[in-house]
């Protein structure tokens, strides 16, 4: 079983004390350190106050509890895919989109927040649900369509092309073959899902 590699702070390693916005940024860095590093099942509240170098109360005044905390540190760490730029084609945009997108995955928000989608039991995992459709899900397909969209207007992608399930595809393939081969999406890798399954799959039907 993982455990936690924190232990409880000593009353020394609290100073100089640290008060409001402070602690509680240094808090959930913590959790987002110890998500990476040990995982959900291994995350303590005792390892958390250990990381941030306060006592275990700060914690608990804050957040009633484990899932509370890790709610709130993803909220607040979660990086934002906000816009992807018009590079003047279809595959480009992919590309740009799945690097940042990449990037995202390995940050540390992005280990701390598949740890979660590895570890939790159902209903430890409905809990977070909104979170991950709210800030992650959601925002990749908005751009996602907005690429798809783009590309149907130059006439490089196929008109119905702009549905849920071409949506899906990119973020599925990506969580699927990280988690279950390894794979850590460097660009050649990227590059052969867009040519290879991507542009097959939008491409317009030839007359």
């Amino acid at each position: 079983m993982v455990t936690s590699r924190w232990t409880a702070a000593p009353a020394r390693a609290s100073s100089p004390r640290r008060r409001g916005a402070v602690l509680e940024r240094a808090i959930l860095d913590a959790t987002l350190e110890q998500l990476g590093t040990v995982g959900w099942n291994g995350l303590t509240m005792e390892g958390v106050a250990a990381g941030a170098q306060t006592g275990k109360a700060a914690v608990y005044r804050r957040w009633p509890s484990k899932e509370a905390l890790v709610a709130d540190a993803l909220r607040a760490g979660l990086p934002r895919l906000d816009a992807v730029p018009d590079l003047g084609g279809v595959r480009e945009d992919l590309m740009a989109l799945c690097r940042d997108a990449r990037d995202a995955m390995y940050s540390r928000p992005g280990f701390a927040l598949r740890s979660i989608i590895h570890e939790c039991d159902p209903i430890q995992a409905e809990r977070f649900h909104a979170l991950i459709v709210e800030g992650v899900v959601e925002p990749t397909v908005k751009l996602l369509h907005e690429v798809v969209t783009r590309g149907i207007e130059r006439g490089e992608v196929r008109p119905d092309a702009a549905n849920g399930y071409v949506f899906d595809v990119i973020p599925a393939m990506m969580m699927y073959r990280s988690k279950m081969c390894g794979c850590e999406w460097n660009d050649r890798q990227l590059d052969e899902m867009i040519d290879r399954l991507m542009l097959p799959l939008l491409r317009p039907d030839l007359p």
